[in-house]
């Protein structure tokens, strides 16, 4: 009965997101088109729950063919593991920087939800290579569906530098879990990208 709950609730509030967002939304990716050549939709392989491999959808904020120069920048990279962060990242396109700081290129994910890879609230969606990385205890945060937001994007998200931290963050979401964390989340998040705080 839970689960069923909570999958009535990712979809109910991500259809309704999509619907309402769509103006600003289809306004973006034009912006997107008109600012650099490439591809509107960013499509990234992120591993969901029990190990599922999935494509996460994201409004581009980076020059065509940026995960080419990936591996040259992760010598410079500010989070400690195998996650891959910079600040000022030489890729990102000036409206991407918009985008990100708005957080208005997570939006597609929106479809992810729907689609059933990814959940509202959840666990952070890691890549490939992060995988690859982890130690045993870290894979239990693959155990539940990935969110869009989630208990470490309100404790900090992009400033948050330690893997490790980040992994006890997802453990704890797991460990403690309730529909009333969950909308203590979602309540935190529309705080979180209102006031910007932590994004780049």
């Amino acid at each position: 009965v839970t689960a069923a709950l909570r999958r009535l609730f990712d979809v109910v509030v991500a259809g309704a997101a999509l619907v309402l967002a769509s103006p600003l939304l289809l306004a973006a990716m034009l912006a997107v088109r008109l600012e650099s050549p490439g591809g509107v939709i960013y499509r990234q392989r992120r591993v969901g729950r029990g190990g599922h491999e999935f494509d996460v959808l994201k409004l581009r904020t980076m020059v065509d063919g940026a995960d080419d120069q990936k591996a040259a920048l992760r010598v410079i990279s500010e989070q400690d593991g195998p996650a891959f962060k910079l600040r000022n990242d030489p890729r990102i396109t000036p409206f991407g920087a918009f985008l990100r700081r708005t957080s208005l290129d997570e939006f597609p994910q929106f479809m992810n939800i729907l689609r059933g890879d990814m959940s509202l609230v959840g666990t952070r969606p890691p890549t490939l290579d992060e995988v690859e990385k982890y130690r045993l205890g870290d894979r239990r945060r693959l155990s539940i569906r990935p969110g869009l937001t989630g208990l470490w994007q309100v404790s900090g998200r992009n400033e948050i530098q330690d893997f490790d931290d980040v992994i006890k963050l997802d453990l704890r979401y797991i460990d403690h879990w309730s529909i009333w964390m969950d909308l203590w989340i979602v309540f935190r998040t529309v705080g979180v990208a209102l006031f910007r705080k932590g994004a780049y």
